[in-house]
């Protein structure tokens, strides 16, 4: 079996075709089942963010599971084959581990050091132990995954190469100004209260907003995160949760505006922006142009390339060019921050007077620019030896159950001999039989020491998968025997817990 990952991400695709194929957490379910309902996937997850949609799975087939996985994503993801597979990147092997490596490190975030990716993959990992589609391979790359960003973040600053993206959205927002003087004294008003909202009412609590309202459409979660504001010793900040239906009063109250929900539409439309301000809404101007390059145009380039060992990514093609709107001049009077994927916010709102929009699309053009910290490098130190650690682990245990079963059956012969031995001398003494069985039992012991701790080491190297096969070919092993080694290796309760 190999570890292959298929998927799309802000590096790969425009915000306006990973806003179309953001994926429900019901949606998500069905992939995973369907993932593993098909062949060759015998294992799955799936890492779903606002700016990244991935499927990993444990495949024995390289070509049929880029097909698979490619056609699943498309399905479930409502855009069809045809205009989702320029923008889908293929990684296989060490490939995909370095990959997810570096993504758990925020190496590959819109925000470089972000770490709100780890909760994003330890949730990725509960769903697939939830659902039973992730096995041995995809726990234990999850959960060292989670240990790698982890160890990045306590040994590197790569902390200090970027914000979250709550963070630098309101540096967006504040237009270079100290964001802490920005929102002294503000309103704000935050849509939502899930994990990023939350996050983003905490940030602006401690950045020195004076007040936040809090909308959502479940109350109850609403009036959560008004106690987790108030009851915060760094703030000061005023908080109350109100309806969703006061949503539009509120907005003419409000200076700044967090949005971030899971609403399959528009939360805040231009028209209800433009009424709650009193202004009207600008005809559209001309907007410019920024340049962009997309992932490959096939998914076999991609089964090409990985295949011929140069998987690093998707080979490039012609650049293409995208309308990224202009903001609206004049003294900002509403800032609004668009963290949703899809969006909540209508981007004709860069047309209001007054209104100054951040959102996922921008944040990415920022972000391009930002200065890279010299912990970058060593993070990536840390990521090239811990992907090479994993692979080793990985080969090792692919030949522990072959192990296992050579010794087992080795123990039968033993046990065999020493019954046939008491058919042959019935008169032997219990003392003179332990002696004979326990002197069998070191015969074999150490013929077998040398060779099984040798192919062990040999397994553990790259292309050392070979020796498991070799062993039981050698030996005779009866593969249903090492598959049930494997199999109650699989489901031992205590494994793949941290």
């Amino acid at each position: 079996m190999s570890l292959l990952v298929v998927g799309l991400s802000h590096r790969s695709a425009p915000v306006s075709v990973l806003e179309r194929a953001s994926l429900a957490a019901e949606t998500q379910a069905k992939l995973l089942q369907d993932a593993l309902a098909a062949e060759p996937a015998t294992e799955a997850a799936v890492l779903a963010t606002c700016n990244r949609i991935e499927l990993y799975a444990d495949v024995d087939k390289f070509h049929a599971g880029v097909a698979e996985l490619s056609t699943l994503l498309a399905q479930h993801s409502g855009v069809g084959l045809d205009e989702l597979t320029p923008y889908l990147y293929v990684h296989y092997e060490d490939r995909a581990v370095h990959h997810l490596f570096s993504v758990a490190c925020g190496l590959d975030s819109m925000v470089v050091g972000e770490g709100q990716i780890l909760g994003q993959i330890k949730d990725a990992l509960a769903r697939g132990q939830e659902l039973h589609t992730a096995g041995r391979l995809l726990n234990d790359l999850f959960q060292q995954a989670l240990r790698v960003g982890k160890r990045a973040h306590s040994e590197t600053g790569i902390d200090r190469a970027g914000q979250s993206l709550v963070s630098f959205g309101l540096q967006q927002l504040a237009a270079g100004a100290d964001p802490g003087l920005w929102a002294r004294g503000k309103r704000a008003l935050v849509i939502g209260a899930g994990s990023m909202s939350s996050l983003a009412a905490a940030t602006l609590a401690r950045t020195g907003i004076a007040e936040i309202a809090v909308a959502n459409r479940t109350r109850s979660r609403a009036d959560r995160l008004v106690d987790i504001l108030q009851q915060g010793d760094d703030t000061t900040v005023r908080a109350r949760a109100i309806e969703m239906s006061a949503v539009g009063d509120e907005l003419t109250r409000a200076d700044v505006v967090v949005s971030c929900t899971g609403a399959t539409g528009l939360v805040l439309t231009a028209d209800a922006l433009a009424a709650a301000l009193g202004v009207r809404l600008d005809a559209p101007a001309e907007t410019p142009t920024v340049t962009v390059t997309p992932a490959p145009a096939d998914v076999e380039q991609h089964a090409a390339w990985v295949e011929n060992g140069s998987a690093a990514s998707a080979p490039v093609t012609p650049p293409r060019r995208v309308v990224v709107p202009a903001q609206s001049t004049g003294p900002v009077r509403l800032a609004l921050l668009d963290l949703a994927m899809p969006r909540d916010i209508d981007g004709a709102a860069h047309r209001i007077d007054g209104v100054r929009l951040v959102d996922i699309e921008s944040l990415a053009d920022a972000s391009a620019d930002a200065p890279m910290a010299a912990d970058v490098d060593r993070v990536r130190t840390i990521v090239a030896d811990e992907v090479a650690a994993f692979g080793a682990a990985q080969r090792a245990a692919h030949v522990a159950p072959t192990v296992v079963a050579l010794r087992t059956m080795a123990a039968g012969v033993v046990a065999g001999e020493i019954a046939r031995l008491d058919g042959r001398l019935p008169d032997l003494d219990e003392k003179q039989r332990a002696e004979i069985t326990q002197t069998v039992r070191r015969v074999v012991d150490k013929l077998l020491h040398a060779p099984t701790v040798r192919v062990k080491q040999l397994a553990s190297e790259p292309g050392g998968a070979g020796y498991a096969d070799a062993l039981r070919e050698l030996f005779d092993l009866d593969p249903q025997t090492v598959a049930a080694v494997s199999r109650a290796d699989l489901n031992d309760p205590n494994r793949g817990r941290s």
